[in-house]
């Protein structure tokens, strides 16, 4: 069997397959998967995994996730992943990077990255007999658990903070998802959201507490290096590929991190990388830890426009902490206005990003701007939602359509021809 247990990230103490934990009973420490390597090098290679033959979503990687093949064919829990990677050669050239790529993961089936944790967390809850899952959210993973329950025939519950955006409660709602919101922030949300389930016996979804979720969203580093090795992303011998990404909860940051490291492990990874966490200054309770040298992360008081980063205690924020000082790499903050322009940028050469997948296309600006990503320099912009998602805030990042009438003069006098 793939799945060999669980590892505490802060006191390391190991635990069995066999027991059910979100987080460590010794220390409440967020747990990682542990794979047996031995089973998957005897009976998986590189060269299989990458075969243009295999399925065109995340499970082609079924070999490196520890859950069982999930079934569900013909439904949108099979279509999760394998997202679309751009040049945008215009981009390049606008921010003075010649080598510039752009993953989208809005491309998902419920429009957000969220959907590579939300099928892996539906999965293993069917696979151990759990009918209801709950989980907290701002809307990306609430959405994506609703789209992946429902293809799995399961329920969803959602606890969402009332000042959520319209759009992505409808599309809960949409999925057939029993909504909840809660009069306070998205981290009561959250807390409420994990006593039910202790309570009630639901399986419970929540970001960095599931040690699922990261497991679910590593699979975007496999099409990372699967993308290295079939010459997408053009590396020179000895270059490293420097990646930004948004940061709330830290999970998404975590969880490619662990990609890596699985890869790794395996000695399968043949470049070297380095991570850039972003998050909006109104919200960076990671980024301060790290500037502070230490691994102490506090409390804020979280506001931004990204409402998918706007958190005030990060669940995952030490995994997310050492995920980049272990990369060498950064964190960078970045103001609203940065991250209202970074929309309208994208906008203009065809992405559609929500504030929060914007995010990291500002740090990657700022990152250049300062001096910290040099011209040259291979750089991959992680943009993880849809612009659909928050249509009110991506409205500030554009000018308003003109009303006229509906003659060829009025035209005219709008081009003033």
């Amino acid at each position: 069997m793939r799945f060999s247990g669980y590892r505490c990230s802060v006191c390391g103490r190991e635990y069995e397959e066999s027991e059910e934990l979100y987080l460590c009973p010794n220390d409440q420490g967020c747990l990682d998967v542990v794979l047996d390597n031995a089973v998957i090098l005897k009976t998986t290679t590189p060269e299989q995994l990458v075969d243009p033959d295999r399925e065109p979503s995340q499970w082609r990687y079924l070999p490196l996730l520890p859950v069982d093949d999930p079934g569900a064919r013909g439904t949108p829990l099979r279509r999760v992943g394998w997202t679309p990677l751009y040049s945008l050669p215009v981009l390049r050239e606008r921010c003075g990077l010649t080598a510039l790529w752009l993953k989208d993961e809005g491309t998902n089936p419920t429009a957000s990255l969220k959907d590579r944790a939300s099928s892996l967390v539906a999965v293993r809850a069917g696979q151990i007999g759990a009918e209801t899952l709950v989980t907290a959210s701002t809307g990306n993973a609430g959405a994506a658990l609703a789209g992946m329950a429902a293809a799995l025939q399961l329920q969803a519950v959602v606890f969402a903070p009332r000042s959520a955006p319209v759009a992505k409660l409808a599309q809960m709602l949409a999925y057939g998802a029993r909504v909840i919101l809660v009069e306070g922030t998205y981290d009561q949300a959250s807390a409420l959201s994990r006593e039910v389930s202790q309570s009630l016996g639901w399986y419970c979804r929540n970001t960095g507490y599931n040690p699922f979720t990261a497991e679910g969203k590593k699979t975007a580093a496999f099409e990372i290096w699967e993308a290295v090795r079939q010459g997408q992303i053009e590396l020179a011998p000895g270059n490293s590929l420097t990646i930004f990404v948004s940061v709330g909860d830290g999970n998404i940051i975590s969880g490619l991190h662990k990609g890596f490291r699985d890869l790794s492990d395996l000695g399968w990874l043949d470049f070297q990388f380095r991570i850039f966490g972003v998050q909006a200054e109104g919200s960076a309770a990671v980024a301060r830890a790290f500037r502070s040298g230490g691994e102490r992360i506090e409390a804020v008081q979280a506001s931004t426009v990204a409402d998918s980063i706007c958190v005030d205690m990060p669940a995952d924020g030490l995994r997310a902490l050492r995920a980049v000082r272990q990369s060498g790499g950064s964190y960078i903050t970045v103001q609203d206005e940065q991250i209202v322009q970074a929309v309208a940028e994208l906008g203009r050469v065809g992405v559609f990003a929500e504030p929060a997948a914007a995010a990291a296309y500002a740090g990657c600006l700022l990152a250049k701007a300062t001096g910290q990503i040099a011209a040259e320099e291979p750089v991959l912009v992680f943009s993880t939602g849809s612009g659909l998602k928050d249509v009110t805030v991506v409205q500030r990042a554009v000018p308003q359509a003109p009303v006229i009438e509906p003659t060829l003069e009025a035209v005219k006098r709008l081009l003033k021809l």
